[in-house]
């Protein structure tokens, strides 16, 4: 049952696929949520299924001014944001010399520009409270980058290095923070929501034309369930200390154990290398102060 003391959740991209499975979880376990879209029709069914303890509305986090207004909107119907899930955002599959620049920036400017902008409107509130959570979600792009996919995890990997910093800047003020990601899962993501250069180059068929290929042929039957993923992510907020990073799925958790294998083997193999150029402790002894200069 709903009460003034479930907590708030703000989603963004709630329309399809894991955003909208969150937002399900959400609701089902009686807490309030605030259902976000760049068109907030796509959520009527839902938030009229839940219409006590839901408002839809339309944010676009790449505008900085539609994301204040949605916070004041969540803070006017429910008082305050107990959890921000910064679920929006997309792909875009083109190998690094054929990519289009302002796609690229486009691409930037939602998957980690709008979440930062998200983050920064609902951190003041969190931090005078001392409490709340922040989700990130992110992408098995965000632990590893492939051919086709590299503006992807770049994307990617700048928000897992926010999240990181983030959850320990946060932690003495009890705001919990975490970062998802999600293998390949049953949605929109890799079908009508993937961007692709128009004119691929010949010379990047046997990598990422074969990527680009292999995504296609996936994209019906990738092993994710949506559904699952959403009830996962909500399961965070009972935890005390959830995770700094929830990877979804069998073939990010061991995708992602076979790179730190290889991580680990790199970096016993240039240990010597590595160790090599720092100043021996006897050099450190007697020129302490002193800083390196090149003619």
């Amino acid at each position: 049952m709903t009460s003034n003391d479930s907590p708030v959740w703000l989603i963004t991209g709630c329309s399809t696929g894991i955003g909208r499975q969150i937002a399900i979880a959400a609701l089902k376990k009686g807490y309030r949520v605030v259902l976000t879209a760049r068109n907030s029709k796509t959520l009527t069914d839902l938030q009229a299924a839940y219409s006590e303890q839901s408002i839809a509305i339309d944010l676009d986090i790449t505008k900085p001014e539609q994301v204040k207004q949605a916070v004041a909107a969540a803070d006017r119907a429910f008082g305050r944001i107990d959890v921000l899930v910064n679920n929006a955002g997309y792909g875009y599959l083109a190998a690094i010399e054929e990519g289009d620049e302002s796609e690229v920036r486009a691409m930037f400017e939602t998957n980690f520009f709008g979440a930062l902008a998200t983050v920064r409107a609902v951190l003041p509130q969190m931090r005078q409270r001392r409490s709340g959570y922040i989700i990130n979600i992110s992408s098995q792009a965000g632990l590893m980058s492939n051919p086709g996919t590299a503006f992807y995890s770049s994307t990617k990997f700048a928000l897992e290095g926010l999240t990181e910093g983030l959850c320990r800047e946060l932690a003495p003020f009890g705001i919990r923070v975490s970062a998802v990601e999600p293998g390949p899962f049953r949605t929109d993501f890799s079908g009508r929501s993937l961007k692709q250069i128009k004119n691929p180059m010949d010379d990047y068929s046997a990598t990422v034309g074969a990527r680009r290929a292999m995504i296609e042929a996936y994209h019906d039957s990738m092993p994710g369930d949506p559904r699952r993923a959403g009830e996962a992510i909500v399961a965070l907020y009972d935890l005390a200390e959830p995770p700094l990073q929830l990877l979804l799925g069998r073939p990010v958790y061991e995708a992602y154990r076979k790179k730190l294998d290889g991580v680990i083997a790199s970096l016993d193999k240039w240990e010597s290398v590595t160790l090599g150029a720092d100043f021996t402790p006897e050099e450190l002894a007697s020129n302490r102060g002193q800083v390196a200069s090149e003619l």
